[in-house]
């Protein structure tokens, strides 16, 4: 059977014109060719074997579609870049990619990635393989280590923290989030930048941005 397939890029230009060339392959089917503009709307509901997605679209984008389209039958992708940067390689992994393929390779290339993948493998771009399984191994690391952290805080000293993690300003907006007197927040913040090592709170909000779902563990079924 052909491998179906999507093309979804900024470029209507660029999506119509490789879309057009994959198709004369005998065992390639296009069944879109989308101008992604914006992707939570317009690639909802869209499935093929195989999802060539623009990995250069803004604001993490392509990674947050790339994260929905898993499921009972999830859609593999490839991503497409004008760049290979390690750090976004594997962040595009991390939302279960499949592969992480330039814009400026050929199409031979590009069709031997598009039938592995539907075959189930996995591609990376052989320079950055190294430091992209380095950059992986490291994130595990530190994920461990951020458990460990968190190990060492309280139930309160959590939720300061996640509340200052997710956009509270001030120690005042804490309390208020919290239903806690500024004085309380005050020590749980000063406990809590003790048990972390670090010197300031912005030290402390930038662990979670490594790595936020560390934060929370099970604090929602627990009372205090």
């Amino acid at each position: 059977m052909a491998i179906s397939v999507i093309v979804a890029d900024q470029e209507r230009a660029f999506a119509d014109v490789l879309a057009a060339r994959l198709d004369d392959e005998d065992d390639i089917k296009i069944v879109g060719s989308i101008q992604v503009q914006a992707p939570e709307s317009s690639l909802t509901g869209k499935s093929a074997d195989v999802m060539l997605l623009d990995g250069d679209l803004p604001d993490d984008d392509a990674n947050r579609v790339c994260e929905k389209l898993s499921g009972d039958k999830p859609t593999r992708v490839i991503m497409l870049s004008f760049s290979s940067e390690p750090e976004r390689i594997v962040k595009a992994l991390r939302a279960r990619a499949a592969a992480w393929v330039r814009k400026d390779e050929s199409l031979e290339h590009l069709l031997r990635v598009i039938r592995g993948v539907a075959r189930g493998e996995s591609w990376l771009p052989p320079r950055e393989t190294a430091d992209v399984i380095q950059l992986l191994i490291w994130g595990q690391d530190r994920h461990q280590e951020n458990q460990r952290l968190l190990s060492k805080l309280t139930e309160r000293e959590r939720a300061v923290l996640a509340s200052l993690a997710e956009g509270a300003a001030h120690r005042d907006a804490v309390a208020k989030q919290l239903h806690l007197s500024v004085n309380t927040v005050r020590t749980h913040t000063r406990n809590l930048m003790a048990k972390l090592g670090v010197h300031s709170m912005l030290e402390a909000v930038a662990l979670t941005r490594d790595d936020p779902g560390w934060l929370y563990g099970d604090s929602s079924t627990s009372s205090w």
